[in-house]
């Protein structure tokens, strides 16, 4: 079969083979579904690249491009992290009911019982509730953002608020005396070190349960308070440490250090010089990560420095 063209501007007439003729049409097919195709099927090369989609949104919502379970997974570690803090807090405020000589009921307790969470469980009439049904939206994801920022903001002003409280109260507990409220080297502190922050290693969010005083190596350690050395030697992730009992659960750690000038068992005074910084252990530099514990829970160090006796 040949198509046969003539033009007005041209006397010849221009013959068409059937390959010609099958690739036109071949062409005129195809075409659109690759156009199609490149609209509607992301491009992962380009999300990649940062270049933004064309698609509308709730196209992309009815194809399932972004995937739902990443986010679920970012808020599960957003909870995790939040329950973690909470434990830590209810752990903190057990230590404030000792050192304020209260009882803390048990948290099992304060739970309802079977009974209350299933009210028919007694065959009593459950309360009668209605009323018009206004401005009902479902949940969405920015209002579930919304309310975790806003726990996570009440859990750290929270977490101050009983590190200050804890503070005043050993100030004035018969722990007094013993508190180390010197600095443990003449430097300056990080101080957002303590607490939770983003691990140098591997980016993750963790908790920093000391403070760190960026120093030269080679820079003195000194006692942060009279007491007895029970541990000088070197750990996976201290480094080379040094811990100081003072006695009554209270403790102090003085870790990545370069040299240790004290043994275990030997008795120091406050000031003393104990160890020189380094870049020992889990460090990224040198400097000396310094950890105040009460019968082995960490305690902000930053409450206690130049603390009055």
């Amino acid at each position: 079969m040949n198509i046969i063209f003539i033009s007005n501007n041209m006397a010849k007439a221009k013959t068409l083979s059937v390959l010609q003729v099958s690739m036109i049409v071949f062409a005129l097919v195809i075409l659109p579904v690759l156009l199609t195709l490149l609209l509607i099927v992301p491009q992962d090369n380009a999300v990649q690249q940062g270049v933004k989609s064309g698609i509308p949104a709730k196209l992309r919502f009815s194809f399932n491009i972004s995937n739902p379970q990443k986010h679920l997974d970012a808020y599960a570690l957003q909870l995790g992290e939040l329950q973690a803090r909470m434990m830590r807090l209810d752990a903190q405020s057990e230590r404030l009911a000792k050192l304020a000589g209260e009882k803390k009921e048990p948290i099992q307790n304060q739970l309802p019982t079977k009974k209350e969470l299933n009210p028919t469980a007694n065959k009593l009439p459950v309360a009668n509730r209605g009323g018009p049904l206004v401005l009902n939206t479902p949940f969405s994801e920015p209002d579930l953002q919304k309310s975790i920022a806003e726990l996570t903001a009440k859990v750290e002003f929270n977490t101050e608020y009983l590190s200050d409280l804890e503070a005043k109260l050993l100030q004035k507990s018969v722990l007094k005396g013993t508190l180390p409220n010197s600095s443990p080297v003449d430097a300056a502190f990080n101080s957002s070190s303590y607490g939770w922050r983003i691990d140098p290693f591997n980016g993750n969010k963790a908790f920093h349960e000391g403070l760190d005083f960026s120093a030269d190596t080679g820079k003195p350690i000194f006692a942060a308070a009279g007491g007895i050395v029970t541990s000088a030697e070197y750990m996976p992730d201290y480094g080379k440490i040094v811990i100081i009992n003072h006695g009554s659960g209270l403790e102090t750690r003085y870790a990545h250090a370069s040299k240790l000038l004290v043994k275990v068992g030997e008795r120091v005074k406050k000031g003393q010089l104990v160890a020189e910084v380094g870049n020992t252990g889990r460090s990224t530099g040198s400097h000396l990560h310094y950890e105040i514990r009460l019968n082995g829970n960490a305690l902000d160090p930053r409450k206690y420095l130049n603390a009055s006796n």
